[in-house]
C-alpha cells in the first residue's frame, strides 16, 4: 500500500469517527469524559499501570460506542422496516455498550476513589510528571478537542477542512512542546517556523481559512502550554 492510499485509508477511518461524533451525542459525551478523567488522572497522580487501565477502560467504551452506531446503520440498511429482530439487535447493540461504560465506570472508581479520598483529606496537591508523559497527554487532549470541535461545528473532515485545523494545532503543539524539553531558543523559533509553515500551508491550499487555522494554533499551543505549565 502506498502512501497515498494508507492517507486516504486513515482519513476515511478517522472520518469514520467524526460522523460518529456528530450524529450520536453519547459518543460526544465519552469523548469529553474521556478528556476529563486523563486530565484527573494527571493531577491526582496515579500509577502508569493505573492509567493504562483507565485508558484501556476508555479505548473499550468509545470502541464499543463506535461499533453500536456501525450495527445500528447495517440494521438500518438491511431492515428499512420495522421489525422485532431489528429492534432486538439494536437493543443489544445498545447492551453491549452500556455494559463497557458500566465496568469502566467501576474501573475508574475503584482505582480514583483512594487517590480522591486522599486529597479530599489532606487537599489536592497536583503531581509533577515526566516531559514524555505530558508531550502524550498533550498530544491526546488536542486530538480529542479537535474531534469534539468539529463535530460541533459540523464542517470538514477530520484531516482536511472545518473548525478548527487539526495539522495546526498539532503543529504547534510540538512547537510547544520542543520549547519545554529542549529550552533552547534557536529549536523553539525553528520548530515554531515549520508550524507557522504548515499551518500556512492549509490556507494556501484553500483546505482551510485563516480563522480555522488559527484557531487550531492556538488550541494547540495554549492546551500545551498549560499542560506543561501545571504538570512540568
Amino acid at each position: 500500500m502506498s502512501f497515498k492510499k494508507w492517507i486516504r485509508s486513515a482519513n476515511n477511518a478517522i472520518e469514520g469517527i467524526l460522523h460518529a461524533a456528530k450524529t450520536q451525542r453519547h459518543l460526544w459525551y465519552h469523548l469529553v469524559t474521556a478528556a476529563a478523567v486523563l486530565v484527573l488522572s494527571f493531577v491526582l497522580g496515579i500509577n502508569k499501570t493505573e492509567f493504562m487501565i483507565i485508558s484501556i477502560a476508555i479505548i473499550l467504551v468509545l470502541f464499543a460506542e463506535m461499533i453500536n452506531t456501525a450495527i445500528e446503520y447495517v440494521v438500518d440498511i438491511v431492515s428499512p422496516e420495522q421489525s422485532e429482530k431489528a429492534r432486538m439487535a439494536k437493543d443489544v447493540a445498545a447492551g453491549a455498550v452500556l455494559i463497557t461504560a458500566f465496568g469502566a465506570v467501576v474501573l475508574g472508581c475503584v482505582i480514583l476513589f483512594p487517590y480522591l479520598s486522599r486529597a479530599f483529606e489532606t487537599g489536592i496537591y497536583i503531581v509533577k510528571h515526566s516531559e514524555e508523559d505530558i508531550a502524550l497527554i498533550s498530544v491526546i487532549i488536542v486530538l480529542i478537542l479537535v474531534v469534539v470541535l468539529k463535530a460541533y461545528f459540523g464542517r470538514g473532515h477530520p484531516l482536511r477542512g472545518g473548525m478548527p485545523s487539526g495539522h495546526a494545532a498539532i503543529a504547534f503543539s510540538v512547537w510547544m512542546t520542543i520549547t519545554y524539553v529542549t529550552e533552547s531558543f534557536i529549536a523553539s523559533l525553528l520548530c515554531f517556523m515549520l508550524a507557522i509553515i504548515i499551518a500556512q500551508s492549509r490556507v494556501m491550499a484553500k483546505i482551510h481559512t485563516p480563522l480555522e487555522a488559527t484557531f487550531g494554533a492556538v488550541i494547540g499551543a495554549g492546551i500545551t502550554f498549560v499542560l506543561f505549565s501545571i504538570f512540568g
